[in-house]
């Protein structure tokens, strides 16, 4: 009896901390909140965008670094479904690498970009 009832307190515990551990882990997985719409939208004001591919890491990443402010990012999918080649689009505009920034001016630079290097060459305030 006395050995059911560790057991049952035991196997509590095991849920308990189960619990506690997907609901942090889905917590710190969310998209941020949008902290950053003023900045994206100043990006987006100021001609800039990006260009990617849905399966590319550090296109991800970028676009988690935004949180939901990403929604404003004037972004340009360069893949086809199932990886089948690249868009029309990205073709003609020789897009080589994901994620590419391209600026007022045609300035472009390819990699994951910071909030600092996004804003030294939009003119946007972070």
């Amino acid at each position: 009896m006395k050995s059911q009832k560790t057991l049952l307190i035991i196997v509590g515990i095991i849920i308990i901390a189960l619990f506690a551990f997907f609901v942090l882990k889905l917590k710190n997985s969310a998209a941020t909140p949008g902290n950053y719409d003023n900045f994206t939208k100043c990006l987006t004001n100021n001609e800039v965008k990006m260009f990617g591919a849905y399966w590319c890491p550090h296109c991800e990443n970028q676009k988690k670094m935004f949180g939901t402010s990403f929604q404003y990012v004037n972004y340009i999918e360069c893949s086809l479904p199932n990886r089948a080649g690249q868009t029309e689009i990205c073709k003609q505009e020789g897009i080589q690498s994901y994620p590419t920034w391209e600026f007022k001016g045609g300035k472009r630079l390819s990699g994951e970009l910071t909030f600092k290097q996004l804003s030294e060459n939009s003119g946007c305030q972070i």
